[in-house]
């Protein structure tokens, strides 16, 4: 099984990016999405997750209110819209998936990572 974080880039401050997450190697169905990044030279950490039924979501106080975590229902693929993009949010994302269905700020909800995609926000 893989994943694959996509829509990654280069943005300019006050841009915006969408970050999708795709699986290969079986379907994930009702699974729980969170999102981890890693800056250089830093440690990874939790940016936001949703539940299987996308009926909750959690949220880094660094990212509240310019990131959104969501999905149409539990059989889609959620996808991070982030907006108002500063230069601290520049990192690797990394997507990862929890086959309970329930998704929280702990690496220990998930059982698969995906590879992640570099984001750069410039000033």
């Amino acid at each position: 099984v893989q994943l694959q974080a996509s829509g990654g880039g280069l943005v300019q401050v006050g841009g915006s990016l969408r970050l999708s997450c795709a699986a290969s190697g079986r379907t994930f169905s009702s699974y729980g999405m969170g999102w981890f990044r890693q800056a250089p030279g830093k440690e990874r950490e939790f940016v936001a997750a949703i539940n299987w039924s996308g009926g909750t979501t959690y949220y880094a106080d660094s990212v509240k209110g310019r990131f959104t975590l969501s999905r149409d229902n539990a059989e889609t693929t959620p996808y991070l819209q982030m907006n108002s993009l500063k230069p601290e949010d520049t990192a690797i994302y990394y997507c990862a998936v929890s086959l309970t269905g329930v998704a929280g700020v702990s690496r220990e909800f998930y059982d698969y990572w995906g590879q992640g995609t570099l984001v750069t926000v410039s000033s």
